[in-house]
């Protein structure tokens, strides 16, 4: 196996839960997520395309359900732009020649992270979970349950109006939303960030510092004892965490 930047995580898909006994018999609640393989599909290098990146694929989508795009993107189609551009003498794009993926995400490279997509990564090349097999804690990236539309007491726990007697019937609402008048320096705008109704959920969403209990190398699974977003079979971002220690106080 190749050394590759540990800034380059992988793609996977939400399975569900179980628990599992540890070394000391204790039972741990891990979530089990589906990691790889994936295919190297693009390399962006910060001459080309601005920044440099890995993008990753994961998942098979059928042909027949794939448009030309998204089959040009793995593969040579030789479509008129392509010979077009042989002609014009523009070196041609190293295509993965796999199947059309079904999530394609990238992994941005910075220098600061110590590693660049010279550190063994290839167009076409697939990697799997053992690329994280020395990760201890890692960072979840993906969309939230979407739960619809949504008052202000059932996504941002207010409290609501009291049911007594010679309260209007506006128990459930969120209240006033204007400034405080132009007496105190307000216009009577509404505040960035006002708390108010609305869609709730269907977010991306980063959970950090996840542990990492087991990898399965032959059935491409890792379980991590902590929450994953998004529902079961929802496609998810995995990389090595990227939350520093808190230095701990000199006794």
């Amino acid at each position: 196996m190749q050394v590759i930047a540990m800034s380059v995580g992988l793609l996977g898909r939400k399975v569900g839960m179980t628990q599992v006994y540890i070394e000391d018999g204790s039972a741990v609640p891990v979530t089990v997520v589906e990691l790889g393989p994936c295919t190297v599909l693009q390399l962006r290098t910060v001459e080309r395309d601005g920044y440099a990146a890995v993008q990753l694929g994961f998942a098979d989508k059928p042909r027949r359900l794939a448009n030309r795009a998204e089959r040009g993107h793995v593969a040579a189609l030789g479509g008129k732009r392509a010979k077009a551009r042989a002609a014009a003498g523009v070196a041609p794009v190293a295509k993965a020649n796999c199947e059309p993926q079904r999530y394609i995400r990238e992994f941005r490279i910075d220098a600061l992270d110590g590693g660049g997509i010279d550190a063994g990564c290839e167009v076409g090349q697939t990697l799997t979970v053992a690329h994280l097999a020395e990760v201890s804690h890692v960072d979840i990236i993906g969309l939230n349950k979407g739960r619809g539309t949504a008052g202000v007491m059932k996504q941002h726990n207010f409290h609501g109006l009291r049911a007594s007697h010679g309260v209007q019937r506006h128990h459930r609402a969120g209240g006033s939303i204007g400034g405080h008048g132009t007496n105190r320096g307000h216009s009577g705008k509404i505040r960035k960030g006002k708390l108010m109704a609305g869609r709730w959920g269907n977010e991306r969403v980063t959970v950090r510092n996840i542990k990492v209990v087991r990898i399965d190398e032959a059935n491409n699974v890792i379980l991590l004892n902590g929450s994953v977003p998004g529902p079961i079979g929802g496609f998810v971002m995995v990389r090595q965490t990227r939350k520093k220690k808190r230095p701990q106080p000199q006794k």
